[in-house]
């Protein structure tokens, strides 16, 4: 059976903009850790803002740990099917970036475990980011 193309496209498109979505949740949350850091202020940051933090980031790596799934079980198309792997490897690799920087909040924060598990993200970010504008050429041109 051939992988049909609209699906394929729709459920990628349907991917990238939930994954941005879920990102905007987190943003704020992130950026008051990464300015604590950047300040040298990570000690006034108490238990409980940690944990809510945590928690917010926990739940959105839920999602993407969904949308990882989604990925894997997705029948790309011939022509973009090594893409598509780097892309499936790419996003797995953002999903462990996010694991690492909830890690590295767990007691305290880890401003040097927090920076890796960021750089991480942005790498895996810079990959996916190449992988849909290189498959949707692909996918265009017929």
């Amino acid at each position: 059976m051939k992988p049909n193309l609209g699906f394929y496209v729709q459920k990628i498109n349907d991917i990238v903009k939930d994954t941005e979505a879920i990102g905007e949740e987190m943003n704020p949350c992130f950026e008051e850790i990464r300015q604590a850091i950047d300040e040298d202020k990570t000690a006034e940051i108490s238990e409980e803002k940690r944990n809510e933090i945590v928690k917010v980031f926990e739940e959105g790596t839920k999602k993407y740990q969904a949308m990882k799934t989604t990925i894997a079980a997705l029948r790309p198309p011939a022509r973009v099917m090594g893409i598509h792997k780097k892309f499936e490897r790419s996003y797995f690799e953002y999903v462990e970036g996010c694991e690492e920087m909830i890690a590295s909040l767990s007691e305290g924060v880890d401003a040097a475990a927090f920076n890796a598990a960021e750089a991480k993200q942005d790498e895996a970010t810079d990959t996916i980011a190449f992988s849909i504008q290189r498959m949707t050429g692909l996918l265009l041109k017929r």
